[in-house]
């Protein structure tokens, strides 16, 4: 898997300037999946992107649910958190791939996790902590 750019973000304006920016872009079936160290703003982008999607719902973790589904937006947003799954295989067994293969974006929070199940045209941003508190670097596939 090729980067294909990486992106500074300095504060909290340059990661909804991105998020809504990734959102115009996405379309039926997409996934986006992000990786990142405990902390380094996978909600807070997913939050963003949601907004851009049109969704007006309170984004949250779904860490203890798996995944959370949103449908006010331009395209349903299947919002997952696998964390918590210890064997890749569950992610099938909580019907991850009508999701992966459905009608709306997916946004996958820890798919290293379970990477061998995310598809190869996935949109993958690495996210990393910055030098300066508050900043992070995205490094994109797209």
């Amino acid at each position: 898997m090729e980067i294909k750019r990486s992106i500074e973000i300095k504060s909290e304006e340059d990661t909804k300037a991105f998020g809504l920016e990734l959102a115009e872009r996405l379309e039926p079936g997409q996934v986006v999946a992000l990786i990142g160290d405990l902390g380094t703003g996978k909600t807070t982008l997913t939050k963003y992107i949601a907004q851009g999607l049109g969704i007006t719902s309170h984004i949250s973790s779904p860490t203890f649910t798996i995944v959370k589904e949103y449908h006010e937006g331009r395209l349903p947003l299947y919002h997952f958190d696998v964390y918590r799954i210890a064997d890749p295989e569950e992610f099938f067994n909580i019907g991850a791939e009508e999701y992966l293969n459905g009608d709306g974006v997916c946004i996958i929070e820890w798919a290293d996790l379970v990477m061998e199940e995310i598809p190869d045209d996935s949109l993958f941003v690495f996210i990393e902590y910055g030098q300066k508190e508050g900043e992070r670097i995205y490094r994109c596939t797209f």
